[in-house]
C-alpha cells in the first residue's frame, strides 16, 4: 500500500515537474521516499499558491471592473445630471477634486460623502489614539528595559571588577604558595642533608671507638649522679669541721675526727673511682679534649 501511494506521489510529480521545467531537462534526483515525498509536498504548496494567486487576481481584476464602473457612472452623474466635466472646471474646482479624490483614497472610504469622512477621520481618530497610546506603553517599557539595561551593566562592571580583584588575589596566593613550596623543598633537601650528615658523623664517630654510653643521656645521669655524691660529701666535711671546733675530752673527739675522715675519705675514693671510670671508657681523642 505504501508502496504504491509512493508510486502515485512519483507519477504527480514528474508531471509537476515536466510543467515547471517545460522544454528544459529535468534535473537528475535520487528516487526514495523521503525524495519524492519532500518534492510532492512541495508541489502541493505550489499549486495551492498558484491557486491563492489566481483568485486574487480574479479578485483585483472584479474589484478594478466595479470601480472602473462607478467611475463611469460619477463621470455620467457630473455631466449629464449637472452638467460638469472636467473640462468644465476652473483650475482651483480641479484642485478641490483632486483634493477631495486624494483624501477619499487616503481615508479609504466607499464614496466621497461627509458621512464617509466623517466615519474615516472618527476611525482614523481611534487608531491615532491607540496608536499613541501603545507609543507610551512601549516607551514606559523602553524606559524600564533601561533602567534594567543600566542595573545589568553596573552589576556586570562590579562583577569584572570583582573578577579582577580575585584573579589579582590568586595571583598573589599562587606566588605565596610557589614560595612556601619552594622553601618546604629548601628545609627538606636541608633536612636530608643533615640526616646524611649525622650518620656520616655517627659512622665516623664508631669508627673512632666512641662509646654510646658517653652521649648526652649517659653524661647527664653520671653528672646527676656526682652531683648527689658531692651533696653527700657536705655533710660529712660540716660534720668533721664541728668535731674540730670541739675540746673537752681529747680522746673522743680524736674518735670521732677519725671516724669522720674515714668516712670522708671513703666518700672521696668513691668518687675519685668513679671519675676514672668516666674517663677511661672515654675515647683517646674525648680525653684530650677534657685535658
Amino acid at each position: 500500500m505504501a508502496e504504491a501511494d509512493t508510486m502515485e506521489k512519483l507519477r504527480q510529480v514528474t508531471l509537476w515537474l515536466k510543467e515547471v521545467f517545460e522544454n528544459q531537462p529535468i534535473p537528475h534526483y535520487e528516487v526514495n521516499p523521503q525524495t519524492v515525498e519532500i518534492l510532492y509536498n512541495l508541489k502541493e504548496y505550489s499549486e495551492t499558491r498558484e491557486r491563492d494567486l489566481a483568485f486574487l487576481v480574479e479578485d483585483t481584476e472584479q474589484k478594478a471592473a466595479e470601480y472602473e464602473a462607478q467611475a463611469k457612472y460619477l463621470e455620467d452623474l457630473l455631466t449629464k445630471g449637472l452638467g460638469l466635466s472636467l473640462s468644465s472646471l476652473s483650475s482651483e474646482g480641479a484642485t478641490y477634486l483632486n483634493t477631495l479624490v486624494n483624501s477619499a483614497i487616503t481615508l479609504g472610504t466607499k464614496d466621497t460623502s461627509l458621512a464617509s469622512f466623517f466615519c474615516a477621520i472618527n476611525d482614523m481618530s481611534s487608531e491615532l489614539y491607540a496608536t499613541e497610546s501603545k507609543n507610551k506603553e512601549l516607551e514606559l517599557e523602553l524606559a524600564s528595559m533601561n533602567k534594567k539595561l543600566t542595573a545589568a551593566l553596573a552589576m556586570e562592571k562590579r562583577l569584572e571588577e570583582d573578577l579582577r580583584k580575585t584573579r589579582d588575589y590568586l595571583e598573589v596566593e599562587r606566588v605565596k604558595a610557589e614560595s612556601r613550596s619552594q622553601n618546604l623543598k629548601f628545609l627538606r633537601d636541608k633536612s636530608e642533608d643533615f640526616k646524611i650528615r649525622i650518620k656520616a658523623a655517627e659512622e665516623k664517630l664508631a669508627a673512632n671507638g666512641l662509646d654510646y654510653s658517653l652521649m648526652h643521656q649517659s653524661l647527664v645521669s653520671m653528672s646527676e649522679k656526682l652531683e648527689e655524691m658531692q651533696k653527700e660529701v657536705v655533710p660529712v666535711k660540716r660534720e668533721l669541721d664541728s668535731y674540730l671546733d670541739l675540746t673537752p675530752n681529747p680522746s673522743l673527739v680524736q674518735v670521732k675526727v677519725e671516724e669522720a675522715r674515714r668516712e670522708l675519705n671513703d666518700l672521696e675514693a668513691e668518687l675519685s673511682k668513679e671519675i676514672l671510670m668516666l674517663t677511661l671508657e672515654m675515647p683517646e681523642s674525648r680525653k684530650n679534649k677534657f685535658t
